[in-house]
């Protein structure tokens, strides 16, 4: 078995025993491998070992790997900041766009999103820790935000995603990951996804309602950012 394989088995245990501890089924989360910086082949490495979605942060890397992998049914998400000038080429060529944070990056995605293909999934990044130094919607702006992008063609909005500020101190991780399953569930919308949960804090999210948990270093391995 590859080291991918054993990572994969691993993470299936740890989430199935946080899924577990709180009632959960463990099928009802979905383990997204954060794939950016790493060769095409080792996400046919991943493939060949069960997982069928992959999470790319920036488009160029990303849109180079999907050429390489053609041959496999990968479900691609789009997880990186947003620029105006990729909206076209994240709307035809990803499902899912987990880090949506302004309208106007939501509407050039319904716009450019080809009519041959099905409505693209939509989180809606928000920032709930108020960190000045990363993306997204505050809570305060949400409503309108999930309002409006409920109602543009071509996009199904589904969930939120967050990323909070890193800690080791689980009550932390809880209250966090908590405020963003409660922001959802004020909403008042028909939504069935929460995107948040890392490699370091993957129980807490799942303890408050993950329905992705987005997993890079414990899947992979440590990045080389020196590598394309």
């Amino acid at each position: 078995m590859s080291t991918i394989a054993e990572n994969i088995s691993t993470l299936a245990e740890r989430i199935r025993s946080a899924a577990q501890a709180v009632q959960r089924d463990p099928a009802s989360v979905g383990l997204l491998a954060v794939s950016k910086t790493k060769p095409a082949s080792d996400l046919r490495e991943a493939y060949d070992a069960g997982l069928r979605d992959f999470g790319e942060n920036y488009l160029q890397e990303a849109l180079g790997k999907q050429a390489e992998l053609t041959d496999l049914p990968l479900i691609w998400h789009f997880i990186g900041p947003i620029q105006s000038n990729k909206t076209r080429a994240i709307a035809e060529n990803f499902a899912w766009v987990h880090s949506v944070d302004r309208l106007k990056i939501a509407q050039r995605l319904s716009e450019q999103r080809p009519p041959a293909l099905p409505p693209l999934n939509i989180c809606i990044q928000v920032n709930v820790s108020g960190e000045a130094s990363k993306s997204g919607c505050s809570p305060e702006d949400l409503p309108a935000l999930a309002q409006a992008i409920s109602a543009l063609p071509n996009l199904k909005l589904r969930g939120l995603m967050a990323i909070p500020e890193p800690t080791d101190d689980r009550d932390e991780q809880n209250a966090s990951f908590a405020a963003v399953s409660t922001l959802q569930a004020q909403l008042g919308l028909p939504l069935d996804t929460l995107s948040m949960g890392m490699s370091h804090d993957l129980e807490a999210a799942i303890a408050q309602g993950a329905t992705w948990v987005r997993i890079g270093t414990a899947l992979f391995g440590a990045r080389d950012y020196g590598q394309p």
